[in-house]
């Protein structure tokens, strides 16, 4: 991988906190930017007490970093609860990617945790507004607090040289079909990141949407975030007749295509889980063939795999390509983290990594030293102004790419020239594919969306009701118990209803409270979230979105509503 020298101390610190990086300097050797960025996303399971292994398979994802080719620059960790597990990882990667952040959250900690070659100077932890239930403790969504980890990452000089990384797990898929209570829950999260990686890119940064998103390829949420914020699935730029899912799922089926192989699902589908590659997938009795002093279990690449299916993504987006002069395009894009532990013979997560390299492609540029895109304290960088003809100019200003300034004077179709293509799409391909403007969803899209939203609205409107008579039945009991004590002759009898009036009560005093606290708060992030959705399908039918004004009668049929 071709990269400029690096100008950043590398430390052996193992702080989580950025803000106790080792200093750095931006001198003119940061000017040399980096002509590649590589990239990894990989869901560590990494759950304490639960994941098996887990100390020993999060150090060897470590090591891996540390020797991987080509050298990532920027990695994003999911399901890396436990912050020694972060430090392992940390130490071991120290002298590639010297600056790091792992993101506090909820009652047990969000999992996320975010690596980079270069300096974090800003990061936050935004929260999702509708993540899972606290009633369903034994899925924990809801306890780890599941949102987006952000981090601003300068990697240059200049007032664009930032990449805006956002790190995310969604809540996972436990339903399906017309019987998943969760869907609202997916698509809420993915349109909130949607927003976040919109608007970095209209702050002209480069944008990268990482992680676990627990959903299938060109299922609504996965519409939602590419039809919202200009960036693009880098898999699907290189692999765009890819699988829309494992082999069973509805929607493979339409397509009409045979039972893919292990391998297949492995360099065409991006099957980051559930596929026989991995030794986590396999029945228990598979599974102890592995270990210590074991000889190698392998599997036949040309196995059927009727379950791989893509959950984890990497999507690229933009920055201000006239100011920057150049664009990034998707050189590679893989499936990683494959090996298996050395000693232990199991793979190191339940999920394998992607893995993408983002190539700089400049365009043809003209020197004009009274149009710098820059101040005049990085003289190191010349200034540029971009010859582009008309109809290329009105798709640059109206549209956005990966982008970054060179140099460099190489104009696309010469850099294409000399260039190999990956699956016969060219960087010149690849370019007018991001200055077009993203897929809009439609107008129906926005309509299941909104049905979604009153279908679960329905259900916590429900809850919300039968709690509440849960809590006041009983607080009835309790008080019959008590009573009753005052009247029974036998001593076990009085311990009885004692029991049952404390364990009633209890309970009943739960359920009042998630009545009066949670099921009112999801109930106003779900109106919410449904304003935003109607104000965004009435622009895309052209119309004006219509604001409700204070105190008419559209407010009090609404409050009745909710």
């Amino acid at each position: 991988m071709s990269s400029a020298p690096r100008s950043i101390k590398n430390t052996s610190t193992t702080s989580d906190d950025f803000a106790h990086q080792q200093p750095y300097e931006l001198s003119a050797t940061m000017a040399e930017l980096p002509t590649e960025i590589s990239i990894v996303t990989l869901n560590c399971w990494g759950l304490k007490y639960i994941s098996k292994l887990r100390r020993e398979r999060l150090l060897e994802i470590g090591r891996q970093l540390a020797i991987a080719d080509p050298q990532p620059q920027i990695v994003a960790l999911q399901e890396c609860f436990c912050h020694e597990d972060y430090l392992t990882i940390r130490r071991e990667t120290r002298y590639i990617l010297p600056y790091g952040k792992f993101y506090f959250a909820g009652a047990f900690g969000g999992g996320l945790a975010i690596l980079s070659k270069w300096p974090i100077e800003e990061s936050t932890m935004f929260r999702y507004p509708l993540n899972g239930r606290p009633t369903a403790f034994w899925r924990g969504d809801w306890y780890v607090g599941k949102g987006v980890a952000c981090a601003k990452i300068r990697y240059g000089p200049g007032p664009k040289h930032i990449i805006e990384v956002f790190n995310t797990h969604t809540h996972a898929p436990y339903e399906s079909g017309p019987k998943d209570s969760y869907i609202c829950h997916r698509t809420s999260q993915s349109w909130e990141i949607s927003k976040l990686l919109r608007g970095a890119a209209e702050r002209g940064h480069l944008v990268l949407g990482l992680g676990d998103f627990n959903m299938l390829p060109l299922s609504l949420e996965h519409q939602i975030v590419t039809s919202h914020a200009p960036v693009r699935d880098v898999w699907r730029i290189l692999h765009p007749d890819s699988s829309v899912g494992p082999a069973h799922h509805h929607a493979e089926k339409a397509r009409g295509r045979p039972v893919p192989t292990a391998e297949f699902n492995i360099l065409e589908n991006c099957a980051t889980s559930d596929g026989p590659f991995n030794t986590w997938r396999w029945l228990p009795k598979q599974q102890k063939r592995l270990g210590i002093g074991k000889p190698e279990v392998t599997v036949d690449p040309s196995t059927p795999d009727l379950r791989g299916k893509r959950l984890d993504y990497i999507f690229a987006g933009a920055g201000d390509v006239v100011a920057n002069g150049g664009g990034w395009v998707v050189k590679r894009a893989a499936v990683g983290m494959m090996m298996r532990h050395p000693e232990l013979g199991c793979s190191l997560s339940d999920h394998f990594a992607v893995e993408a390299t983002l190539k700089f492609v400049p365009l043809k540029q003209q020197h004009n030293n009274n149009n710098s895109p820059f101040s005049d304290t990085h003289q190191t960088i010349k200034p540029t102004t971009t010859l582009l003809n008309d109809p290329d100019n009105h798709l640059i200003q109206t549209g956005t790419y990966l982008q970054e300034p060179s140099s460099q004077g190489t104009s696309i179709a010469e850099a294409d020239a000399n260039t190999e293509t990956d699956d016969n799409l060219s960087y010149t391909k690849q370019l007018l594919t991001f200055n077009s403007p993203p897929p809009r969803l439609p107008p129906s899209g926005y309509d299941q969306i909104l049905s979604l939203i009153h279908k679960y609205v329905a259900r916590e409107r429900s809850q919300l009701k039968w709690r509440a008579y849960h809590f006041f039945a009983w607080l009835g009991v309790s008080i019959g118990c008590l009573v009753a004590v005052w009247f029974v002759p036998r001593n076990f009898v009085a311990f009885i209803l004692m029991l049952v009036s404390t364990l009633g009560l209890v309970g009943g005093t739960l359920d009042g409270l998630m009545s009066l606290l949670f099921f009112r708060s999801e109930l106003r992030a779900l109106k919410e979230y449904e304003f935003e959705i109607l104000t965004a399908k009435a622009l895309a039918e052209g119309k004006t979105p219509v604001v409700q004004q204070a105190g008419t009668e559209e407010d009090v049929d609404a409050g009745k509503q909710w």
